[in-house]
């Protein structure tokens, strides 16, 4: 897929620079041609010499070598690149970035780029929250910079959070995504819930249901195949995440309606795949509730409707939802399509071998207003491409 692109690796002052000599690597191992731009302090976090023996060209720094005078000309590297990719990206290059500021060879390329441009950062958990960060995160985005978004785990400073730059495995990933010709959703934002969620007793018992997450998850990986910027808001699973997709883990129901309603407000669609409770414990004992003779009584209340709060704000978005239904499948799928002001429902159903929880398969009927379309028992998959190709028929009309 990267087969004869031109792609500019811009290496800036990061201790995650050190991930560039595996990213380079690979980039040229799948075919692209790759020439590196460095800032001067990324030098002191990885050598030229190890760039240009993994790029197989000389490594860029400055505006002209001062031993002969020869130029480095950031317009002609601009002209040359299909891709500009700057991992790891400081918050002190996305700044100047975004205010224009041209003190270096890389953000002059920047600046001369006719090129699609992506940046994967990579800092400190408290420097990436800042507000100032975010704002010129969002900046970028807006004006059609691709975020390949940092994980969250160890960083350099000890703590841990968000703001590990993402794996060259999965940066390869992302930058083959931006050149796949169906990359429709580019430049959308999608809200994913999965998985089930955990309603807890006391400490050791809880509510909950039989979701591993599948079905989600392959919606979320559709979904970012395509370009989108996904959240995935996930109930507690074994599953890994997909390459490319923000994962947020939440426990309850209350947990995953914040998330998803934070998030509502900048996104352009969702898909409520979760199975979230629709009740819980009225009151969570504070120790293990003990057993007796006696019969227990558990007082439940019921939960925040966490698609129906979305579809009272949705505007001209896009919002999907499922029913899992057991009787009356197509007339309770069709009563929550309106309830909720769905875009269309997708209907499963226990009574279908091989769909529902638990299983790779699913047997599927998407619902709309105008109608309904029955598919055929197939991998979960292959359901979540058909459902993200009816996402994209709404995006078209």
């Amino acid at each position: 897929m990267l087969n004869g692109k031109h792609i500019i690796l811009g290496i800036t002052g990061s201790i995650a620079a050190y991930k560039a000599a595996m990213l380079c690597r690979l980039l040229v191992k799948e075919g692209a041609e790759v020439r590196v731009v460095m800032t001067p302090l990324a030098k002191q976090f990885i050598t030229p010499l190890t760039m240009a023996t993994l790029s197989k060209h000389p490594i860029l720094v400055e505006f002209f070598n001062p031993e002969n005078g020869e130029w480095n000309s950031h317009v002609s590297l601009g002209e040359w690149a299909d891709l500009l990719l700057i991992a790891p990206a400081t918050a002190n290059t996305m700044a100047k970035m975004v205010t224009g500021v041209a003190d270096n060879l890389l953000l002059t390329t920047y600046l001369s780029a006719r090129s699609k441009v992506a940046i994967a950062p990579a800092m400190d958990l408290d420097m990436y929250a800042h507000v100032t960060t975010q704002s010129n995160i969002a900046t970028l985005r807006e004006r059609g910079v691709a975020i390949i978004e940092p994980a969250a785990g160890e960083l350099a400073s000890g703590l841990i959070g968000k703001g590990r730059m993402a794996e060259p495995e999965d940066i390869v990933e992302q930058v083959k995504a931006l050149f796949v010709e169906r990359n429709t959703l580019r430049g959308k934002h999608f809200i994913v819930t999965a998985g089930a969620t955990i309603e807890p007793i006391d400490p050791v018992r809880y509510i909950t249901n039989h979701s591993t997450g599948k079905m989600g998850y392959a919606i979320a990986e559709e979904l970012a195949k395509r370009g989108a910027r996904v959240s995935l808001i996930s109930g507690r699973t074994t599953l890994p995440t997909p390459r490319g997709v923000e994962r947020v883990d939440v426990l309850t129901a209350e947990d995953m309606y914040n998330a998803a309603v934070e998030r509502w407000a900048e996104a352009d669609g969702a898909v409520m795949c979760a199975a979230v409770a629709d009740y819980t414990p009225k009151h969570v004992a504070a120790s293990k509730l003990k057993k007796s003779d006696d019969d227990m009584t558990i007082e439940l209340c019921r939960t925040k409707d966490i698609a129906k709060m979305l579809g009272q704000n949705k505007g001209a978005r896009t919002l999907v939802g499922f029913a899992l239904e057991t009787d009356n499948e197509e007339a309770n799928a069709e009563g929550k399509l309106e309830r909720k002001n769905l875009d269309f429902i997708v209907l499963n159903s226990l009574r279908d071998e091989g769909a529902g929880f638990r299983g790779d398969t699913n047997k599927v009927t998407l619902i709309d207003r105008e109608g309904r379309v029955e598919h055929p028992l197939m991998s979960k998959r292959e359901v979540a491409a058909i459902i993200i190709d009816r996402i994209e028929t709404i995006n078209r009309k």
